[in-house]
């Protein structure tokens, strides 16, 4: 589990957040690391001058797939469902946010074949360099 706390981040990773922030749109993290994996990562990475919020699943006590998960971001970045973009490179929590009503884009670095789960990601990319060519 320590290693979690020294994880690297994809290249492009920092430039995106700056490129997305620059317009003022609002980023954050929803996970389910605790709060203090979560922070400590985010810190190692570098990454918390580009991010607004860090949403951990403790506060919610159940775990992603969990409404209550998603509606956390919902409550805490103050704005609807539908206008937040949520990327994820799982498959599973993709179409979770999407069944909450999120718009949401699918970053499948590896290509991987999509899953059998019922709804489609809105957008899927193979980079987050792509992702602010569809935000902004």
């Amino acid at each position: 589990m320590n290693l979690y706390l020294n994880l690297e981040t994809y290249p492009e990773v920092p430039g995106v957040l700056r490129q997305l922030k620059a317009p003022g749109l609002t980023t954050a993290i929803v996970s389910n690391g605790t709060p203090h994996t979560l922070s400590t990562a985010v810190e190692g990475a570098k990454l918390t001058g580009g991010l607004d919020a860090i949403l951990s699943v403790g506060v919610v006590g159940a775990y992603k797939l969990h409404p209550g998960v998603y509606q956390l971001a919902v409550d805490r970045l103050g704005i609807p469902a539908r206008v937040i973009a949520f990327q994820s490179s799982n498959a599973w929590d993709a179409y979770a946010a999407s069944a909450y009503g999120m718009r949401v884009v699918w970053c499948n670095r590896y290509r991987q074949r999509p899953e059998r789960l019922p709804g489609k990601p809105d957008a899927v990319i193979h980079s987050l360099n792509e992702l602010p060519a569809l935000l902004l």
